[in-house]
């Protein structure tokens, strides 16, 4: 963990050197002044020699302006570094995040991965200002008092070599026994982010359901679970202060118990008292620093653990040494092909597929739900990669192709696509970014999202809302193909992708895909026959196989599955099943 969040320090290791080397210079000037101040309470004011209280005076005021200006300097490379660093943790977990297949992505949750980007990262950038300024700063401090104390007066000194060690061993106690608690809290962010997640993008069905009060109640539990964990945390941290002020007091009193003592036999003067009261603070302030950092690191180190989990994960899927750079055509092969999730499970989601798309096809999808019909078409652009068996286009294996060739070649719009904050122009150019602006028109006629798309007032430059709030569902879903056409794909998979558009302008679209692109293989995925009647064969599948293929006629006449879903939905129409 601690090495795959230091390689982030990356630009920043000159900052963060700097960082302790101008705090320890600054130390080393604090921890002199005391003794100064001695030297001249002693030599000067109790003597009476203005000259030597002026030059000492001066001497100080130097120091103390040194001791400043470096104190300002740790503080500004730390920062600096400290941040460059979260900068670069966010940059390298997002990029990973980009690599991840679909598989990697079940194995954090959005609201996780979200929550480790931001609450996770703060931690980490704190604790890293912390130790590379005060982390080296309190032991330091501590060291060169210690030190100090015993050059002003050895046999006071001693109190605190007594001391110090009770409150070392009282602290381990202290941050063994909360540690615990803080990957529990963090696992608790997760559930509260994605609460909150789910609320927000799910507002509409919250209030037509009217279920805002079982939101909150839900949104209740979940901060309340991370107060009641950070309470019994903090109930542990906070036996950290008495015990501290308990030591403080303790050394306080003595030093000054022994200390007075000794200037009454004439064997310490008051100069040396007093420095010694300056060096037991800096001992003790120290300490007191040391217990915050350690309170931090705590944190950190539950943070560092999630953040080097998201770096540290291997992609399932990565591209091959010396991938195949480009598609000739939109040919498909399913060999023997079998599907689970996870290795172990004993439930196949895909079993035996054997099936040849030729290019330039249209072929249709059909099943019930839960058939596995979305999971078999995310094998091309390998969403998934296959368990058995193998995918292969244009006669290659899909694993043999350089990922980035295989996906602008095989374009897939899915029921649910997402539009992005932007223009609409800009969310059609993540289709092709170098596309001209004839060919975003082009693309949304062939889509029929060229006539609603004017109807706005600034047209082709209207800011879409997050989410794509600001469209219809069936807009949407036009918008998404138009965007899909965008990249001239040798491969168009048409998932559920119309299910929100009227039968006349899904009729319309077919037509256009057909006569505007008729080398591209299309797979159309659809519950109503109507869209897919008209394909060149037709797919059922069932419980993760394919059942029957043929055309519609075929099928009407040989497969019950299908002619009952035709007969249910003529009926639904009040039509023939033919029709």
């Amino acid at each position: 963990m601690l090495k795959t969040i230091l390689s982030a320090v990356r630009q920043y290791k000159t900052k963060s050197l700097l960082s302790p080397l101008f705090v320890s210079l600054e130390v080393f000037i604090e921890m002199f002044i005391p003794y100064v101040m001695g030297m001249l309470i002693d030599n000067g004011i109790m003597k009476n020699d203005m000259h030597y209280i002026v030059s000492r005076g001066v001497f100080l005021l130097i120091l103390t302006l040194i001791s400043l200006v470096l104190g300002a300097l740790a503080s500004a490379t730390s920062a600096t570094a400290a941040a460059g660093v979260a900068a670069n943790l966010r940059h390298d977990m997002f990029n990973q995040i980009q690599e991840y297949s679909f598989e990697n992505i079940n194995k954090f949750s959005s609201s996780s991965l979200v929550t480790r980007l931001t609450t996770d990262v703060n931690n980490i950038q704190l604790a890293y200002q912390m130790s590379i300024r005060i982390a080296v700063r309190a032991p330091l401090m501590m060291i060169v008092s210690l030190i100090m104390s015993f050059i002003v007066n050895a046999k006071l000194a001693l109190i605190f070599v007594v001391l110090v060690p009770i409150l070392a061993v009282v602290l381990a106690l202290i941050i063994k026994t909360a540690y615990p608690y803080f990957p529990k809290i963090f696992r608790g962010y997760d559930r509260l982010n994605r609460v909150v997640r789910e609320n927000v993008r799910g507002i509409r069905e919250v209030k037509t359901y009217v279920h805002e009060e079982e939101q909150i109640d839900e949104f209740k539990k979940s901060s309340k679970l991370i107060y009641k964990l950070f309470f019994g945390a903090q109930k542990i941290m906070a036996t950290n202060g008495p015990v501290m002020m308990f030591v403080i007091d303790s050394a306080l009193l003595l030093v000054s118990w022994f200390g007075a003592r000794q200037i009454v036999y004439g064997s310490m003067q008051t100069g040396q008292l007093v420095s010694m009261f300056s060096y037991s603070m800096s001992v003790l302030f120290s300490l007191m620093m040391l217990a915050m950092i350690f309170t931090q690191l705590i944190l950190a180190q539950a943070s560092g653990n999630r953040v080097a989990a998201v770096i540290n994960e291997q992609p399932s899927i990565t591209n091959p040494h010396k991938p195949i750079e480009t598609i000739a055509d939109g040919d498909i092969e399913f060999d023997h092909v079998g599907f689970k999730y996870e290795p172990d499970a004993e439930h196949w989601i895909l079993k035996d597929i054997n099936l040849h798309i030729l290019p330039g096809e249209t072929i249709g999808i059909i099943g019930e739900t839960g058939s596995s019909k979305s999971t078999l078409v995310s094998m091309i652009p390998r969403l998934y990669d296959v368990t058995t068996g193998a995918v292969r286009v244009s006669g290659h294996n899909v694993r043999s192709y350089d990922l980035k060739a295989l996906r602008d070649n095989v374009a897939m719009v899915l029921q649910n696509n997402v539009l992005f904050s932007g223009t609409i122009k800009d969310n059609l150019k993540w289709g092709n970014e170098h596309a001209s602006d004839e060919e975003i028109v082009q693309a949304a006629k062939i889509a029929h999202a060229d006539g609603f798309i004017r109807e706005f007032k600034d047209g082709y430059d209207t800011m879409i809302d997050q989410g794509g709030t600001n469209v219809s569902g069936g807009q949407k879903q036009r918008l998404t193909i138009a965007r899909a056409l965008l990249k001239q794909p040798k491969i168009l998979i048409l998932d559920d992708s119309t299910s929100a558009v009227d039968t006349q302008t899904e009729r319309e679209i077919r037509t256009a895909l057909q006569k505007d692109m008729p080398k591209t293989t299309k797979i159309i995925i659809s519950q109503r026959i109507v869209s897919i009647k008209d394909a060149d064969r037709i797919i059922v599948m069932n419980e993760g196989q394919i059942q029957d293929i043929g055309t519609h006629d075929e099928l009407i006449k040989r497969n019950p599955l299908y002619s009952s879903i035709a007969k249910f939905q003529a009926e639904q129409k009040g039509v023939g099943a033919d029709d």
